[in-house]
């Protein structure tokens, strides 16, 4: 079995919202290729990562996601019949010497609390973020006409340049049933207008129990944040940037595993974060 690719670039990133929206499912899918059923509300901040292949080769040899994603079982177990293994960054062969070396990036993923009880201790985190996937519910609109706020809140203390997505997740249950039994609240024309005439870069509809759209909105804000760096967009020696360039001997030299996700503060029972 061969390791895990070394990162060039480290990027942190945030995921905000509502509390309940799936934000903690989200970063999960991403980092172990798994649905939680059932998680804990989220008190302060929970962290997970994945490498991620960004630039050419790979931006310009394929547009699926980096692994296909399967229907989720019942269980949430990644056993036969159920979710697959955390996804695998395939091996690109260049078609000549001349093409430049695929370049990796580890997002650092900050997973916040979306409760409003906690809304002054998660701000915080939202310093230094290079990037932020902006969640809400689809089947709730409470939690789309939210996103205003959390976008002004997050513009008002991140920096300047942050690249941000708007995500509606949960898209498994806003798909018409058999029995016409749709619980869609938001369209997606509406969530698609409010992203240009707010300046956000893209909407991604995404479902955490199978994994469609997971992997794509994670890409679109690591794609951006690798343009920036080649334009010259961030200091990569200023931790304030948001996005750290691997040196020789660094983190980055070596192989890097996911990273199961811990909670910066005790847990109190209750819905999915």
């Amino acid at each position: 079995m061969s390791s895990a690719p070394s990162w060039d670039y480290i990027a942190k990133l945030v995921c905000i919202g509502d509390s309940g929206c799936g934000k903690s499912s989200l970063t999960i899918r991403l980092c172990e290729g798994r649905f939680v059923t059932h998680h804990d509300v989220t008190i302060g901040v929970e962290f997970g990562s994945r490498i991620v292949p960004v630039g050419p080769p790979y931006s310009t040899s394929s547009n699926s996601p980096i692994r296909p994603s399967t229907p989720s079982a019942e269980n949430g177990n990644a056993t036969s019949g159920g979710l697959p293994p955390p996804p695998t960054i395939p091996k690109i062969t260049p078609a000549t010497e001349s093409d430049p070396e695929q370049k990796h990036m580890k997002l650092s993923l900050w997973d916040t609390a979306g409760q409003e009880t906690y809304k002054s201790v998660t701000r915080s985190y939202f310093r230094g973020a290079s990037g932020a996937l902006l969640v809400f519910d689809l089947t709730r609109k409470s939690t789309f006409t939210h996103v205003t706020d959390w976008l002004n809140d997050l513009r008002q203390i991140a920096e300047p340049d942050i690249v941000v997505v708007l995500v509606g997740n949960k898209a498994d249950l806003a798909e018409s049933a058999p029995d016409g039994n749709n619980k869609r609240e938001v369209t997606r024309a509406e969530a698609e207008e409010w992203a240009r005439r707010n300046g956000v870069l893209e909407y991604v509809e995404t479902s955490a129990k199978s994994g469609e759209g997971v992997e794509k909105a994670f890409m679109r804000v690591a794609d951006r944040i690798f343009n920036n760096i080649q334009a010259g967009k961030y200091d990569l020696n200023d931790r304030r940037s948001g996005v750290k360039g691997n040196t020789a001997g660094g983190a980055g030299s070596g192989a890097s595993k996911p990273v199961r996700l811990t909670n910066a503060a005790n847990k109190s029972s209750g819905g999915c974060c």
